[in-house]
């Protein structure tokens, strides 16, 4: 995802490609702050928003080579990995988490619902239905086995196609029964223009989620029923106004906690103390990252990583930097990663069919899948 985001075309001078994720990313933004001035405003789009859309989704020519490109990478990176599909013609697979049963969770951001995943044998089904407790698109997703909760990001994209089964015209974290999926509670993050896009939580059952058209870290203390703003930084913000920002968060075994930024590239440290967060630092890298999006904690301060330009990557942080071991490429716009034993799981969005009104005909390729990569034994701890 998951998550706000910006759509600009992208030529790298060192690369020469075309880097849409980034595009496709930033519609959200622009519709969310140019259509909703107060959170029980409907979301709606009038013909001017949608030539304003068009004209920042809409890629050149050199898109269509890209897309071919990629096609045929992620054809032959596929064909090498296990995979499993994902219900729904329109599923948009945006976040995954996973529970030490094996199970997995898929959040969809086209259909709506989490869809609950059995490896062995291959089983899918829509644990939590579209439009569940209001909810709309769903995004990050995570399980948090403790209180038996599976927590979802909910957002109203309806105008883009999302779904618009659930009553919810805002930004909104949703609880769930983790065993039989029944609704509990529904948070509102502050302000009008929030977009909940990715989620963690700590030891004392506090959720933390990264707010992508906000630069802040949104904390959701146990038994409270309103969010703190945990973590503000300017270094959190998207490099241009209405770009896609924060995206990924997770804990390090250091006790701190990480997040990603999706636009500028940015793997950043938040210093905790006491529960409370402290430095805010920037940390370099051995590359710079295309689109980080989800982070996933293995162990001595390790984490799996998904790139949306197409990337499973491990990464080790020592100090304030950080070394990228690429472990699986090919995906088309992956979005998120659940580790299960010395698999990891892969949800592939292919949101350009979403976010794109060019590709708004053409047809992803179907089913959505998610895809099972095997780590070396030193990538998966």
């Amino acid at each position: 995802m998951p998550h706000v985001y910006a759509m600009r075309i992208h030529a790298d001078t060192d690369r020469g490609d075309l880097d849409c994720p980034y595009e496709i990313r930033s519609t959200i933004s622009c519709c969310l702050k140019a259509t909703r001035s107060e959170r029980p405003t409907p979301f709606s789009m009038d013909d001017r928003m949608r030539r304003v859309i068009s004209r920042r989704v809409r890629c050149s020519p050199q898109l269509a080579i890209l897309a071919v490109v990629l096609s045929f990478t992620h054809q032959a990176a596929t064909q090498k990995v296990e995979s499993i599909p994902i219900p729904g013609t329109k599923a948009f697979p945006e976040s995954i988490t996973s529970t030490s049963d094996g199970a997995l969770f898929v959040g969809r951001l086209g259909d709506g619902g989490i869809v609950r995943v059995k490896p062995r044998p291959a089983e899918s089904i829509v644990f939590i239905q579209p439009g569940a407790s209001g909810s709309r698109s769903i995004l990050g997703v995570f399980a948090d086995e403790a209180s038996s909760t599976l927590w979802a990001c909910s957002n109203d994209l309806s105008a883009l196609g999302g779904s618009a089964a659930g009553s919810d015209t805002w930004s909104a974290l949703k609880s769930f029964d983790l065993n039989t999926g029944d609704a509990k509670h529904s948070f509102s993050p502050p302000g009008s223009h929030a977009f909940c896009n990715d989620i963690t939580v700590d030891a004392k059952a506090s959720v933390y989620v990264t707010d992508t058209a906000n630069p802040t870290i949104l904390k959701l203390s146990a038994g409270a029923t309103t969010f703190d703003v945990f973590a503000q930084d300017s270094a959190f913000s998207a490099p241009q106004s209405g770009g896609a920002g924060l995206d990924g968060i997770a804990f390090g075994s250091d006790g701190n906690l990480y997040v990603t930024t999706y636009a500028a590239g940015e793997l950043l440290r938040v210093e905790v103390k006491h529960g409370r967060a402290r430095r805010v630092t920037k940390l370099s890298g051995n590359r710079h990252l295309q689109f980080p999006d989800a982070l996933r904690s293995l162990g001595d301060n390790s984490f799996l990583l998904i790139e949306g330009s197409g990337r499973l990557d491990r990464v080790v942080i020592r100090g304030d930097a950080f070394a990228v071991t690429p472990i699986h490429d090919g995906f088309v716009t992956p979005t998120s990663v659940a580790q299960i034993g010395t698999t990891a799981w892969v949800s592939e969005g292919q949101l350009a069919f979403f976010f794109d009104p060019s590709k708004r005909n053409l047809s992803p390729s179907l089913p959505f899948r998610i895809y099972a990569v095997p780590s070396k034994k030193e990538d998966s701890k």
